[in-house]
């Protein structure tokens, strides 16, 4: 993807790269062929971001083009929210500390050049601030707390070209020419790309949803098919907008990282898996167990429960029962009482974290199915098997660590029972068009829906072992689809 640089003064940014274009703001504001082309990338070097400026529009309008601004007016408005400046210090808390702890002074501005400092001691911290605000240019300003002795980070905010001071220059146009000649290197791709893929991941989570060998097949297939495929971190949250798609392949939660990105990405208008709403509604099983109530999929009896009305589940479910909090996964969160005391105890330690949680009828069964669904088609089944003596796939031990986990076997989709397909989709479409793992049981002909997850595992050797390679085109087949059409919609 060709790269523009966007400024007001072309002659004072003396930079020669291929692919790296430097064309003043007004000419690409004004002249046609800026506003046809396509798959371009838009570093703003505008002297200003301010509002109706000539640097605010080169922003607004990259955007409208279908072009990849940065910064983002979303990224410009992020400034302007103190919620995420916090975030941002929450994130980066122990390395502010151990970079500025130091200074004698009680204030400290940094100035951050595409992620580098004048002063090499600071590149650590400007490179991560950079990441996450990826604005080219940015000035963070810290104060030390009197009492403390903490670093706080009191404001962040970019840096227009016309606020470098004169005798920061050349080392600004060495780190720009750095960073560009930096984004040219490495080996040239099969196919070119048509588009760029994110794919969220956490390299130390335990139990992510998909392993290693599974995600560099989802970056092959990816390429195969025009689609410049990146594994990124929680630390790349600032270079959203460099992207046109979002894949997390990290377990979600509304109060984590992951939501933060989702939503992040759907406001810069990038196609996203999960959706933001597809995590909500998946991860508050309160919600579910309403959802598929209310529109009559079957489901284990159920009762939500609250301090007013917890009494009342030995006369609504029969002993034993499993309790769950509300935004359990993998086991955690979930425990089966086997008497009245256990129900007490179990009951009111659940109530002192969530204000609402789940009881639920125990349905002891050799395995649980997991339909995949994507686009509002199954795409693969399997049979979760209880771990060896253990009522759940996952046995844990006292420390919450997991000691032993049942077997999976993967089966061809027209080899499920027809009526557990039909009830895996209509619970699925109950959530949206997005990729849902749904988990039922089969006691007798009876089908039971038990929960509807977002982001699924798909691992290697696992959910792949009936269509192999296919599994993974085929999502990232839906990923190009989506990217298209909300692409021609812009253009239309």
């Amino acid at each position: 993807m060709p790269i523009l640089i966007v400024v007001n003064e072309p002659a004072r940014w003396p930079i020669q790269i291929p692919d790296v274009e430097v064309v003043s703001a007004r000419a690409y504001l004004t002249q046609p062929q800026f506003s046809t082309i396509r798959f371009v990338k838009v570093f703003n070097l505008c002297r200003s971001y301010r509002y109706q400026s000539l640097g605010y529009y080169v922003s607004l309008l990259a955007a409208a083009r279908g072009h990849k601004p940065l910064p983002s007016v979303a990224t410009i408005q992020d400034f302007k929210t103190q919620s995420i400046i916090r975030g941002v210090a929450d994130e980066l808390d122990e390395l502010i500390q151990k970079s500025l702890s130091p200074l004698a002074s009680r204030e400290f501005v940094l100035s951050v050049y595409f992620g580098h400092n004048l002063a090499k001691r600071y590149d650590r911290l400007s490179l991560q601030l950079f990441k996450m605000f990826q604005a080219p240019f940015l000035r963070a300003h810290f104060v030390c707390n009197e009492k403390s002795g903490k670093w706080q980070l009191q404001h962040l905010g970019p840096i227009s070209a016309n606020e470098i001071p004169e005798d920061h220059r050349d080392f600004v146009v060495d780190a720009a020419q750095q960073y560009f000649s930096g984004r040219r290197r490495g080996g040239t791709k099969k196919k070119p790309a048509r588009y760029d893929l994110a794919i969220l991941v956490d390299p130390r989570e335990e139990e992510a949803p998909s392993n290693p060998r599974a995600l560099q097949k989802f970056v092959k297939a990816a390429e195969k098919l025009g689609l410049a495929a990146e594994l990124i971190e929680k630390e790349d949250f600032g270079r959203l907008a460099e992207f046109d798609a979002l894949f997390i392949r990290e377990t979600t939660n509304v109060n984590h990282h992951t939501y933060r990105f989702a939503r992040k990405a759907d406001a810069e208008g990038l196609v996203v898996l999960d959706d933001p709403e597809s995590i909500l509604r998946c991860t508050n099983k309160v919600f579910l167990a309403e959802l598929l109530e209310r529109n009559g999929v079957p489901a284990p009896r159920t009762l939500i429960v609250h301090k007013g009305n917890r009494e009342e589940i030995l006369s609504a479910l029969t002993l034993p029962c499993i309790l769950k909090e509300p935004d359990s996964a993998f086991s955690r969160g979930v425990v089966k009482v086997e008497n009245p005391v256990e129900l007490k105890t179990a009951a009111d330690r659940l109530l002192d974290k969530s204000d609402l949680i789940i009881a639920q009828e125990f349905l002891p069964t050799p395995f649980d199915w997991r339909i995949g669904v994507l686009d509002r088609q199954p795409i693969y089944a399997c049979r979760y098997y209880m771990a060896r003596k253990h009522w759940q796939i996952l046995k844990r031990d006292s420390r919450g660590e997991k000691s032993d986990e049942g077997h999976v076997d993967t089966l061809p989709l027209e080899k499920v029972p027809p009526a557990v397909l039909r009830t895996a989709l209509k619970a699925a479409n109950l959530i949206g068009d997005g990729l849902y793992g749904v988990d039922l049981k089969t006691v007798g002909r009876k089908v039971y829906v038990i929960e509807v997850n977002d982001n699924p595992n798909i691992d290697a050797g696992f959910e792949d072992a009936v269509e192999k390679d296919r599994l993974y085109r085929q999502v990232m087949g839906v990923m190009l689809q989506r990217i298209e059409r909300r692409k021609a919609g812009r253009r239309a």
